[in-house]
């Protein structure tokens, strides 16, 4: 359970206390009640059932009635502590059983002459498991542990770490007192005040590393300075820009100008819906390096993402004299020798590539900046050996077409600094989203065949559950026939892609469909990321039920990246959980992927979106990102304010927060990617 020392013992705070000053009578539980104690004398105890359905089933009994005590775990060391006869103090949660009370698993304590049952305070209780349980850690010995370490502790063993300040204007308690009243408080009142300045301070230091960190690398880092937007810039956004770009567009562009004329490393995250444009702000970048004679690279997480990467900016340059090349893991060796000797040389000025490019034999004579797509398929160490190539280190734009929520944003990427692009291209339909059940299929192929008649192309995607593949690929093979069986060939035909295919394979069946050989794409979620295919105009996801929220977020972006009208399809069984319903019901109702990442937030919680699991940043013992960002909005602003009136914690108010986290500096940020 991570406790390994005083101060985590101290830090496993309990998720709720009883109230052992509440005995309810016999007569006075309701199927409303939750959780109830009673104070009884037990009247038999026998055990029921054979092998598998044994229990043990006591009844008990107050001077109001009489209701059972079961237990289904642990029966020989129930029989032996629960004696007929004994009075006890039992709390548990309460259910009925042929309109009876009951409770299942009580925890009991005896009743002795002297304990009058109601003078106990909230009781603490803390989080154990299983194995713990059976090895005598429950969480009742938790408590009695974490009592006796509070009996040690004194205040200067839990000093202080907020300015009086802050304490002061939001009426927040000290911090050894927190920490006493979270464990034992004596009322509801107490323990409020104790939940609300533990918040707080988590919320507030968090947002204090991330703000130092991000005025520090504003302060000191150095950067290559990008002076002046050049002919190559000028001539590609007057005469070979495909599109006229959007507001958003062009406010990112700009934001990405002003950093890189500082002398300061840029650092910034960017983030646009599928389908927003990223690529050509990425292309504008990369002339405003080349106009200062700087190389770029652009790394991205897949073979074919890269590929894609690499036809649409050769294309997009296709009249300029700026050289573009590719490395992967399939670039031939001849060719691989030519690119590595142009990198040094200084002949060749953007590359795009996969993991390729950041081998220690790829050395660019002036690397510029280095733009990362859907950064949270690589790792740290993965990023940081891009910006080791160079002595000056280059300017940073990582790209997502994950949407994440603003909350998350300010949490996890707080050292970022941050660019959106809010806007769709012109000439974009949104994309209609439907629901459709399993009994709907025929009529949803039958409009498969219509779009199809119109020269269209069609996903059909299967999810993967991973717990099996060998189930997985068997749902697709099923899948797949089904398929055929309403597009016969030779009138249709149907590229198949999954996990099991040898890559070859995979980009065969790919490029076939993106050059449109077959009509019809059956795929397991391999899709989701980067394939641009403008003529797809239906996605058929089956199973809905099965996939996240974004995920069928970034499954649906693949269509509708033409002119013509677009449709998502969700298939699910018919009997769907609350939680399925819900999804669905948020997917046909919005298209915005920032609202859908909001509520997918909500949903599934922090530690669930992609990425995030690996970062210290959230890993809050209390407070969270989705229930308290009232407090998280505070504690972004006093951490702001404090930072510009003191940006290196020197005053002598800010001497305690400077020491804290000095201690506290062991943990690595994963987002501080520089």
């Amino acid at each position: 359970m991570n406790i390994f020392t005083f101060g985590d013992l101290l830090e496993h705070f309990p998720f709720r206390h009883v109230d052992r000053t509440k005995i309810n009578f016999i007569k006075d539980i309701s199927p409303q009640m939750d959780f109830v104690q009673v104070a009884v004398v037990v009247v038999s105890l026998e055990a029921m059932g054979q092998r598998q359905g044994k229990r043990l089933v006591a009844e008990v009994k107050d001077k109001t009635g009489r209701m059972e005590l079961t237990w289904f775990q642990s029966l020989s060391w129930v029989e032996k502590s629960i004696e007929v006869g004994q009075s006890y103090l039992v709390y548990g949660r309460v259910s009925f059983y042929n309109g009876q009370p009951q409770i299942v698993h009580p925890e009991t304590e005896l009743l002795s002459i002297n304990q009058q049952p109601g003078k106990n305070f909230l009781e603490p209780v803390y989080s154990t498991t299983e194995k713990l349980k059976a090895r005598g850690l429950g969480g009742r010995q938790i408590g009695k542990l974490t009592q006796l370490l509070m009996g040690m502790v004194h205040e200067k063993d839990v000093p202080e770490n907020l300015p009086e300040s802050i304490l002061n204007k939001l009426k927040l308690i000290n911090r050894f007192k927190a920490y006493r009243q979270i464990h034992f408080p004596q009322n509801a009142d107490e323990f409020t005040e104790a939940v609300n300045r533990i918040k707080f301070e988590e919320l507030f230091l968090a947002q204090l590393r991330m703000n130092l960190l991000r005025s520090q690398r504003h302060r000191f880092s150095k950067g290559v300075v990008f002076e002046k937007v050049g002919d190559l810039f000028n001539t590609f956004y007057e005469k070979h820009l495909p599109f006229q770009l959007t507001g958003a567009q062009k406010r990112v562009v700009k934001e990405i100008r002003n950093d890189t004329a500082k002398g300061k490393q840029m650092n910034r995250l960017l983030q646009g819906d599928v389908g927003s444009g990223k690529t050509i702000v990425a292309v504008l970048c990369m002339l405003l390096a080349a106009d200062n004679g700087c190389q770029s690279c652009l790394m991205a997480p897949t073979e074919i993402l890269a590929q894609q990467h690499f036809k649409t900016i050769s294309e997009l340059l296709g009249k300029m004299d700026v050289p573009v090349q590719i490395l992967t893991g399939s670039t031939k060796a001849a060719a691989r020798r030519k690119i590595l000797q142009q990198l040094i040389d200084g002949q060749l000025q953007i590359l795009i590539g996969t993991h390729a490019v950041i081998e220690e034999v790829v050395k660019f004579k002036n690397l510029g900046i280095v733009i990362i797509d859907e950064q949270h398929r690589f790792g740290v160490a993965q990023r940081a050996k891009l910006w080791q190539k160079a002595t000056v280190p280059p300017h940073i734009l990582v790209m997502t077409a994950t949407p994440i929520p603003r909350t998350l944003a300010m949490t996890a990427y707080g050292d970022l600094d941050y660019s959106v692009i809010d806007e769709l291209p012109p000439g974009r339909q949104p994309i209609t989203t439907v629901h459709r059940y399993e009994s709907q299929r025929s009529k949803v192929m039958s409009f498969i065949r219509t779009e199809i008649d119109k020269g269209r192309q069609i996903y059909i995607i299967f999810p993967l559950i991973e717990e099996s593949a060998k189930l997985d690929y068997e749902n697709l093979m099923q899948g797949y026939e089904n398929v055929k069986a309403y597009f016969p060939e030779p009138k249709y035909w149907i590229s198949m892609v999954h996990g099991k295919q040898p890559a070859a394979q995979k980009e065969q069946n790919m490029k076939r469909f993106v050059d449109k050989d077959t009509q019809i794409m059956v795929s397991t979620t391999v899709i989701e990321v980067g394939v641009n295919v403008p003529n797809a105009t239906v996605m058929v996801i089956e199973s809905t039920e099965k996939f996240g929220l974004s995920q069928l977020h970034q499954l649906r972006g693949r269509v509708g990246r033409g002119a013509d009208k677009s449709y998502c399809i969700l298939l699910s069984g018919s009997k769907l959980g609350n939680d399925a319903r819900e999804r669905i019901s948020i997917m046909t109702s919005t298209n915005n992927g920032f609202e859908i990442a909001e509520k997918d937030l909500e949903l599934r919680g922090p530690g669930e979106i992609e990425g995030t699991k690996q970062s210290g940043v959230l890993n809050f013992k209390l407070a969270s990102i989705v229930q308290d960002r009232q407090v998280l909005d505070v504690a972004r602003n006093i951490a702001a304010n404090l930072l510009d009136k003191d940006p290196d914690l020197s005053s002598a108010e800010n001497l305690l927060l400077n020491n804290f986290l000095k201690q506290k500096k062991g943990s690595v940020l994963w987002s501080k990617i520089s």
